[in-house]
This record gives C-alpha cells, structure tokens and sequence, in this order.
C-alpha cells in the first residue's frame, strides 16, 4: 500500500512539476538560431519576432547566426541543442526541402530532428540585374543572354541554396545558357552582385528592395506564380512569359525533437501573435514576405509537401554538391 501510494505521491509531483516549468516558460534569455548570414531576407524577418518575443515574454531573445554549408552547420546545432524550449531555430526551403535532396549523408533529418513550430512567412524573391546589365525586363534579358551562350553568370549563396535552384529552373523553362557562381553565403554573393562582379542573382525582395529603390540594383521580375501587391509595378517571372513558373522561398520556427508538448505549444502561440499583429503585416509585408502562420501539424505537412516536390527540380536540373 505505501509503495502504491509513493506511486501516486511521484506522479503527481511529476505533473506538477512539468505544469510548473509550462507556467514559468521561459524563465531565462532564449536563443533564435539562424543557420543564414546577418542582412539576410530571413534574418531581417528573424529580428522583427525577436523583439516583439522578448518584450512580450520580459526575456531577451538572442538572434544566432551560424553559417556555413548552405545551412547545415546551423541546421545541425539547433537539432543537437537541448530539448528544453531554450533554442529556437529558423529553417527553410533550402535547408529543410533543397538539401535532402542534394547531401547523401546529411547530419539531420528535416522530419524527424525537429519539432515544427510555425510557418511563418512565404518570402518573395526577384530576378535582380546591375544597372550596367543593358536590359529593363526579363524578354529582354532572355534575348541578351541567348545571344551570348555561356558568357553571362549569376550569384548564388551556394550550391542548392534558395537563389541557385530558381535560376536552374528559369534556365531550364527557357534555355538560356548562364553559368553559376556559388559563394560562401548569401551576403557575399548580393555584395557581389550589387559591385557589379557578377551581373545578377535572384535574391529576396526585402533583401534587394532598397537598393533597387536607390538605382543600384534593377528588379526585372519577382519569382511567385503572382504579382506581389506590396510591389504592384514589378511583374512575376511567369507574367513575363515563362508561364508555369513559380518559385518562393519560406521559412518558419523549430525546436529540436523531443521538446515538450507544452512547450511547443508556448512558442507557437507567442510566434503567432507576432505574426498577427498588425505593426508586423505592415513592415514585413512592405519587404515582400508574406505572412503565414497556422499550427505545428501544418507547418510538419507543408515540410513534408514542399519534401516532395522539390526533388524531381533538383533531379531535373541535375544539380550536384560542389
């Protein structure tokens, strides 16, 4: 009887105190990893929750950027760290649905090292040139670089990043013939390409907005299957007549596998807030994201989707690790 009951004592102090660590979450600064370079289109999104989730929780939240290897170096921490709710990761559709694809022995698995929190936001990106590239839309770029096969070249933050798959496939759709120049991140590559060093990229809108806005970088056409109405003026790449093509980036929060319920629960219900307040819609929106938001389970099919049907355009395009 005293065992039974020392049972139920044990239990019960167990609930409690898992209701207690609930309550109490989080109870010391958070850290937010970023496997992607400071400046970046993700990073700019990253900051915004950041400060809103450290002024609503009255605990600094920590923005991490650990680059390196497209996204594996910081893709692999935040499914290392601790499963206490203390470590936050952002992924996206290069690191959780480009990379499976490309890496034979990647040190994650996208589906089961990760608890899916929240899908936050869809990020537009464009089809950005030089200023000295001699061409003001993308039938013009078509015919130029047609008429130069092989001359032309473009920047990526790394083989199977988010910039170097949406040039394979507008390669691809229209059969022009531009070669790729992978660099060690993004923020090297854009630098790169707003010098003039290589003629263009296809980086995030947020990211390339600004400079377009001030003349040194022209925007032909953004990658969505859509117009963006935060750019109304600025065409998609299938309204330009590469119809069919569609291709944006998105990007949400994590934990590693094994973190709590209620945990999981707690950073999605406060991620979702910031992404429902309207200060968030106005700025993000302005720089090309467009906010999504939903439940874990969503955020884990729409990984599992996207999964699916990346492979066959990495296949097509016969895109290899470097």
């Amino acid at each position: 009887m005293n065992r039974r009951w020392l049972t139920y004592a044990l239990f019960a102090l167990a609930v409690l105190s898992g209701t207690t660590t609930a309550q109490t979450y989080p109870a010391k600064s958070v850290r937010l990893v970023l496997p992607f370079a400071a400046g970046s289109a993700v990073d700019v999104l990253a900051r915004h929750y950041a400060q809103k989730m450290s002024e609503q929780w009255k605990q600094q939240v920590v923005v991490d950027n650990r680059t390196g290897a497209n996204g594996i170096i910081g893709m692999e921490f935040i499914a290392r760290a601790a499963a206490d709710g203390y470590t936050v990761g952002m992924g996206n559709v290069a690191t959780l649905a480009i990379n499976p694809h490309l890496y034979a022995k990647l040190p994650y698995d996208p589906l089961k090292d990760f608890a899916p929190v929240l899908l936050a936001a869809e990020i537009n990106n464009c089809l950005a040139v030089h200023p000295s590239v001699p061409v003001s839309n993308l039938k013009e770029l078509i015919a130029f670089a047609k008429a130069r096969p092989g001359q032309l070249n473009y920047a990526s933050g790394g083989v199977g990043s988010a910039q170097h798959i949406p040039m394979e496939m507008l390669k691809s759709m229209t059969g022009i013939n531009i070669l790729h120049v992978p660099y060690k991140g993004l923020a090297a590559a854009f630098n790169d390409t707003l010098a003039g060093q290589v003629p263009m990229m296809i980086p995030g809108l947020a990211t390339a907005l600004p400079h377009a806005n001030s003349g040194k970088l022209r925007i032909l056409a953004t990658t969505g299957g859509k117009r963006i109405a935060a750019t109304p003026n600025i065409p998609s790449i299938a309204e330009s007549g590469v119809l069919g093509y569609d291709f944006d980036s998105w990007t949400g929060f994590l934990l590693p596998a094994g973190t709590a319920a209620d945990t999981v629960t707690r950073v999605n219900a406060e991620t979702l807030r910031v992404t429902r307040l309207p200060e968030s819609k106005e700025r993000l929106s302005a720089l090309g994201f467009a906010l999504i938001g939903g439940t874990p389970v969503e955020f884990g099919d729409y990984i599992r989707a996207n999964l699916s049907r990346i492979g066959p355009v990495v296949k097509a395009a016969g895109i290899k690790p470097e």
